[in-house]
């Protein structure tokens, strides 16, 4: 018997308990969802655009070590895309997937502009020079009233279809967003197990040792940046139809340090930190609802906590989807 053979072997029963209660779980609320009343369903619609944002923002702080705190303006570039293309403003009515593709190429080519300056910056000069992006980014759109709408921002935009099939209902977003935020993950865990992974997280330990061993840290850096901005303006995008209305008021700086705190009370690099760190994050105020006087301080007594006894995060990154599947298939 191999060493491998003897482990699985000496495993307890208990081991494989855990990954299919979580699977069970996350079942049962995908089919209960539908069947909630719609303020509930904008709640978990709320969830999975967070969840979506922070798997964008990890590829960035995660996977490549670096902070981002600017993030916010990739999210306001495929909402105002949206808004643009498909409302009243400019009479242009684009169809929806049409304007996914388009956000999401602008929002790749905005994640390379803020790359190419900050490539040779790090730790807090990067984060100060990436938050001084995203107040930059929400002062143009709340100044050019002619493009944007200005403070009042651009309402009436279209209902979102895909196909001739309209989506509309708060329940059609959610199975929207579930696909997207499923395939967004994948997407992220592949890529973190890909080449281009390793060397993030080569350039994530030390950034001289990778440019020393022959890494592109300059291309690498690039790519992180048009991957975390391209999914944070789909995320936009979705939202943008979802409300169809976008303001400057809903892309602060407070936006973006909320997706950091997701991920680093959930776990950074991880993906399934981040559905932890945003059910905590989101879903906690909306139950605390009826203590508005209290909840901000309860919330913040608890992520002290959190991070105070599990400094990792709730699911820290070495309990990973591999463990997951290998809980639930016995592998």
């Amino acid at each position: 018997m191999s060493v491998a053979e003897a482990r699985t072997a000496v495993r307890p029963r208990s081991s494989r308990i855990v990954p299919l209660l979580v699977f069970a779980i996350a079942i049962a609320l995908i089919v209960a969802t539908p069947f909630l009343p719609n303020y509930y369903v904008r709640v978990v619609n709320s969830l999975l655009i967070y969840i979506l944002l922070g798997i964008g923002l990890n590829i960035v702080i995660g996977y490549t070590g670096l902070l981002d705190l600017g993030f916010v303006a990739f999210y306001a570039v495929g909402a105002y895309t949206y808004a643009l293309l498909a409302s009243p403003q400019f009479d242009l009515h684009l169809p929806f997937l049409l304007i996914l593709v388009i956000a999401a190429c602008l929002g790749a080519i905005t994640g390379i502009l803020l790359g190419i300056p900050v490539l040779r910056l790090r730790g807090d000069y990067l984060a100060i020079v990436t938050l001084g992006f995203g107040e930059i980014i929400r002062i143009i759109i709340n100044n050019l009233d002619w493009l944007t709408g200005g403070p009042q921002g651009i309402a009436r935009l279209d209902k979102a279809s895909i196909l001739g099939l309209q989506i509309a209902r708060p329940v059609d977003f959610f199975w929207l967003l579930l696909v997207v935020v499923v395939v967004a993950g994948v997407v992220a865990w592949r890529l973190e197990h890909s080449i281009l992974g390793k060397a993030w997280a080569a350039i994530r330990e030390d950034q001289d040792a990778a440019r020393g061993v022959g890494i592109n840290t300059t291309n690498a850096k690039l790519a992180a940046f048009a991957t975390s901005a391209t999914i944070g303006s789909i995320a936009g995008a979705i939202f943008g139809a979802s409300q169809r209305f976008v303001s400057p008021e809903s892309f602060t700086l407070q936006e973006s340090v909320l997706i950091v705190l997701m991920i680093v009370v959930g776990g950074i690099g991880n993906i399934l930190g981040i559905v932890a760190g945003a059910a905590i994050l989101i879903l906690l105020p909306e139950v605390l609802r009826e203590f508005a006087e209290w909840r901000i301080l309860f919330l913040g007594l608890l992520m002290i906590f959190l991070i105070i006894v599990r400094p990792a995060g709730i699911v820290p990154r070495s309990f990973g989807p591999e463990k997951l599947i290998r809980g639930l298939f016995g592998k």
